[in-house]
């Protein structure tokens, strides 16, 4: 049995540039998912664990120097007992700028080289480790089947996607992962961490990078043998990016809304997470929502939140029909009045079919 860690998709130095987060939260976001790469080399050495599997994007190669590669290397010779075994991805290809290629390595540390499926051997814990590394922004080929030797533990790490089999993105048959005999697959690339059996999985970003990433963040960590697998999701991140709908009424004005935004989660989960909030519903006619002044307000209620508006005016319902008897809007009030216009569902229907009509309306 070995005791082994799953990890990948850390992106190291990250610039945040593709991103809503301002500038000085994406210096901050950067030093962050640094400690978090720390921790797993502490988690590490404290559970004495014997593998350390990176499964791809450990470092973003277009922004990371020379430097803080050096100062990677450095944390993995701190646990030198451990073999560290690194697939490279789409952002750090082995490429001929790599930054994997620009300096000597601890001696605990593998990485595979070649975009062609290839072998490391550990006679002293009995393990084969299957793996290739990218060598370019985008990989199209499929992964070769492989005989294996079933009197070893057999683990496979790569970065690619099982989910479309025309993705650029390494398309990897995943019946064919299913049905193979490896004791466990590490996989990198998607950035929510999901066990597609209890053998294959995805070890998600430990820290999580922008709003398409909700939820909790971690890494992958247990015990593998030619018997069993037992590997378990285990929380690392130090935030996690929330997306939020707030229902908004026609009878709630300034302070309303931002009570009600400022009630969402505790003190706690407000100074910690990232939280973007969707206003939705209806709101007073004549209600002017500052939304930049409204984020202002909950900037000290919060580590960080962007407001989306998604709200429709409470539309003056006989008035508009009045001065549309005759075209598609007045017909459409006029159909919608035969419903209970009083359910919600109902109304919101309504007051959003009005919303898109009247802009084709001043845009015609």
């Amino acid at each position: 049995m070995i005791k082994c860690i799953h990890t990948g998709d850390l992106h190291l130095g990250k610039e945040f540039k593709h991103t809503s987060l301002k500038k000085s939260y994406g210096n901050e976001r950067r030093r962050e998912i640094l400690d978090v790469f720390f921790d797993i080399i502490n988690r590490a050495k404290k559970n004495k664990i014997d593998i350390l599997l990176i499964a791809g994007d450990l470092f973003e190669s277009n922004y990371l120097n020379i430097g803080q590669v050096k100062m990677i290397n450095k944390k993995f010779k701190e646990i030198s007992n451990i073999k560290i075994v690194i697939a490279a991805g789409n952002h750090d290809p082995i490429d001929n700028k790599s930054l994997y290629n620009l300096l000597d390595w601890s001696e605990n540390v593998f990485i595979f080289k070649k975009d062609e499926l290839s072998k490391l051997v550990f006679e002293d814990i009995n393990t084969v480790i299957w793996g290739l590394s990218w060598t370019k922004k985008e990989e199209k080929k499929e992964l070769q089947k492989i005989n294996l030797d079933n009197s070893k533990i057999n683990i496979l790490l790569v970065h690619g996607d099982v989910y479309n089999k025309n993705s650029k993105y390494l398309p990897i048959d995943i019946n064919m992962l299913i049905n193979s005999d490896f004791n466990y697959v590490a996989l990198g690339h998607i950035h929510k961490h999901e066990f597609i059996n209890e053998k294959i999985c995805y070890c998600g970003s430990p820290e999580p990078l922008d709003f398409g990433e909700t939820g909790e963040h971690g890494i992958i960590e247990g015990s593998i043998s030619k018997e069993k697998t037992s590997m378990k999701f285990q929380r690392m991140g130090k935030r996690e990016f929330k997306i939020v709908n707030i229902e908004v009424n026609e009878n709630m004005n300034f302070l309303d809304i931002l009570e009600k935004i400022t009630n969402i989660y505790t003190k706690e989960k407000r100074m910690r997470d990232i939280y973007r909030v969707n206003l939705i519903g209806i709101r007073d006619r004549d209600l002017r929502l500052d939304i930049t002044e409204l984020e202002e307000r909950l900037s000290n209620k919060f580590y960080y939140i962007e407001i989306i508006d998604k709200l429709v005016p409470d539309y003056d319902i006989d008035k508009l029909l009045k001065e549309n008897q005759n075209n598609i809007i007045g017909l459409f009030i006029k159909e919608m009045k035969k419903k209970n216009i009083k359910d919600p569902i109902v109304k919101d229907a309504l007051y959003l079919g009005l919303e898109a009509l009247l802009e084709e309306k001043v845009e015609f």
